[in-house]
């Protein structure tokens, strides 16, 4: 009987060590596999995470991985994100990997010049909630707020998303993101740019405001001071600004791409045909040129511009000048055949070329 429970004793032993063994070979053995996303979300148990990587491809066992990490407390203190496992990582580095909390990192770009409905619609595309919930943040005043920029008198946060490349994991809430935006602009707004704003009289929403008509007005950088200096030339003179874009910003919710001359009539608190300064707020997110431009102008005299369907423009002083333009280049069909605003973005590629 004693050489039976002697012997039992030996065989449990053997198989520990065996399993012990295998184990640690197993830890330290990686596979030879290609990358793997996996997504852990929160409240997912440790049998079904191992499970996971094993049918992903990033561990041979999951039932050797569940075990090891019970054995070494590899599942204590796992975060919830969507990791990358990289290719030929050992289970004991993914561990590490399941404990970081860093999840992919994913690309949200928030172009110069586009508007808070566009922004939202971005997001929504990038799995940032939907536009709608994003716009509901865009405008809440409580989050405006929560800021500082109470003080701003604004409607929403047009004008204050600063353009850039931002990045974000799964766990990113919309909130949080737009907050990023927002730091990011406000980093911009040196005490520079304040005290230039004081010169001129004008609070920050309002240099945000003419900034934002400059970005839609024109794409080519080198008019943006000189596009700044009608606009400017006209309110000291109380002309209005008519400004197409400030009336298309105006009536967003239904415009279909073309501007009537019913649109430019129907007064809203943006439409620069009709409000004889600057409209109530910005209409879109202004590049930083666009921001300083609007604190300084060229020192010209124009008061009027009209395009030459290519991006660029032809700047005039008086309106019988800006009336011939008119008809030389927006009338006249052989002027505008063949031509596009994106010829300037393909002028612009071969400069960087």
């Amino acid at each position: 009987m004693k050489k039976a429970i002697g012997l039992a004793c030996i065989l449990s032993v053997l198989l520990l060590s065996g399993s012990v063994f295998y184990l640690y070979r197993f830890a330290e053995s990686p596979v030879n596999s290609g990358k793997v996303i996996f997504d852990l979300p929160r409240g997912m148990s440790s049998s079904d995470i191992s499970a996971g990587l094993e049918k992903a491809g990033a561990v041979r066992s999951g039932r050797a991985l569940y075990w090891l990490g019970k054995l070494t407390g590899g599942w204590i203190g796992i975060k919830a994100a969507e990791y990358e496992i990289p290719a030929s990582v050992t289970p004991s580095q993914i561990f590490k990997i399941l404990k970081s909390g860093i999840g992919v990192q994913h690309p949200l770009l928030v172009k110069e010049g586009d508007n808070i409905y566009q922004v939202a619609e971005s997001m929504e595309q990038a799995g940032l909630g939907t536009a709608r919930e994003d716009l509901a943040i865009l405008t809440s005043q409580k989050f405006i707020t929560s800021l500082g920029l109470a003080g701003d008198g604004i409607r929403s946060l047009e004008g204050y998303l600063f353009p850039n490349t931002y990045f974000y994991d799964k766990k990113e809430k919309p909130e949080s993101m737009i907050r990023k935006m927002v730091q990011s602009f406000l980093r911009t707004w040196t005490p520079e740019l304040a005290a230039r704003a004081q010169e001129f009289g004008m609070s920050r929403k309002q240099v945000l405001t003419l900034a934002s008509m400059i970005e839609k007005e024109t794409g080519a950088s080198e008019e943006r001071e000189i596009i700044s200096s009608v606009f400017h030339n006209r309110l000291r003179k109380k002309m209005k600004l008519q400004s197409d874009p400030t009336t298309i910003y105006g009536i967003w919710d239904h415009y279909e791409g073309k501007i009537h001359k019913s649109d430019l009539l129907a007064p809203t608190d943006y439409n620069t045909y009709t409000v004889p300064a600057l409209p109530i707020g910005p209409i879109s997110n202004p590049h930083a040129e666009s921001v300083h431009a609007a604190l300084y102008p060229a020192t010209t005299d124009y008061l009027y511009f009209v395009s030459r369907n290519n991006g660029t423009h032809v700047f005039s002083h008086t309106y019988g000048e800006h009336t011939e333009w008119v008809r030389k280049l927006q009338l006249d069909p052989a002027a505008r055949e063949g031509k596009s605003w994106r010829d300037l973005s393909k002028r612009d590629k071969n400069k960087t070329i």
